[in-house]
């Protein structure tokens, strides 16, 4: 699909659908067809392939082609299935518009059409759309950091403070670990966030003027701080892993204890079985008429016995 928006009154207006994109300010590709990437090319513009975006040589994710420059970053989203989904989304600047291709959706797209007009930057020009899309997307993805701390601290709570089954520990272990896997792609789309700002700065000085500094200065900040607080709930995703595994440990331990404990408490009949089932023609009370029920006595005594010195000592 091609959504193309132009800019009038400091706001996005889209423009119809089987409009020509020729006056969009900003042209979105969101899973395009053939003939939608070649009104795009006619425009001038080469559009990369989703093999090109995946490509992770930098040269191929940042790199200028004549007046357009090409940055290409990871950022978590939905497939076409409404399923989590992490992939490229590549923005293509020239001096006149703002071209994003992308083939899986990212919550931020849907939003910033309403918010442009709203962001730090306005709707100045591509290079202003361009710098509140990120800030949407910064915004965004500090969002599902604060969700996945969330979910954290959900976790913690119930494995300090209520015994869980071992079953549902195990679903807590899966959990936990997904937020781990959430979390890596969540860092992983700040840092080729950060690498873009990176090279979209390094000719900003030849772009619409140095008031965009600022800006993007704050997005850098924002950015690495956002890191950090991912790097802070990755070392929180190992300790509830290293916690909850602990505790599948101990619950494991406990078990195998009491089967111990259950084994040993028949070895003592065991071993009077096993003298009175010794084949020798004699044996002390063997002829005797209440044999049988004292080698049962001292069976039933000696497993007794047992049990009672293991609670004396706890172990039951």
């Amino acid at each position: 699909m091609m959504y193309a928006y132009h800019i009038a009154e400091n706001r996005l207006h889209a423009l119809a659908p089987d409009a020509s994109p020729e006056p969009a300010h900003w042209i979105d590709l969101y899973r395009p067809l053939p003939e939608q990437v070649a009104a795009v090319e006619a425009l001038g513009i080469q559009v990369p392939s989703l093999e090109d975006m995946e490509e992770i040589e930098v040269s191929n994710r940042f790199y200028r082609e004549g007046e357009t420059e090409v940055l290409t970053v990871m950022l978590p989203g939905l497939d076409a299935e409404k399923r989590r989904s992490f992939g490229p989304v590549a923005f293509l600047l020239t001096p006149t518009r703002m071209i994003t291709v992308r083939y899986h959706a990212p919550r931020s797209f849907e939003t910033f059409p309403e918010h442009a007009g709203l962001t730090a930057t306005g709707c100045g020009g591509p290079l202003h759309l361009f710098l509140g899309l990120i800030e949407e997307i910064v915004s965004r993805l500090a969002d599902l950091l604060e969700g996945t701390g969330r979910a954290l601290d959900a976790a913690a709570r119930d494995l300090f403070e209520r015994d869980e089954p071992e079953d549902e520990l195990k679903t807590t272990l899966r959990a936990v670990g997904k937020r781990g896997e959430e979390l890596a792609s969540y860092r992983l789309s700040l840092l080729t966030l950060e690498r873009a700002l990176t090279t979209f700065s390094l000719n900003i000085p030849k772009k619409s003027g140095q008031n965009l500094q600022p800006v993007l200065k704050a997005h850098t900040r924002d950015i690495r701080s956002l890191v950090v607080h991912a790097d802070f709930l990755t070392g929180r995703v190992a300790h509830v892993t290293d916690v909850v595994l602990g505790m599948v440990n101990l619950d494991q331990s406990n078990a195998n204890r009491t089967l111990s404990v259950v084994a040993v408490l028949f070895l003592p009949p065991t071993l009077v079985a096993s003298v009175y089932g010794m084949n020798f023609e004699v044996l002390p009370g063997l002829g005797q008429k209440y044999g049988y029920l004292i080698a049962t006595g001292l069976m039933a005594g000696s497993a007794l016995g047992s049990f009672l010195f293991f609670k004396w000592k706890d172990w039951l």
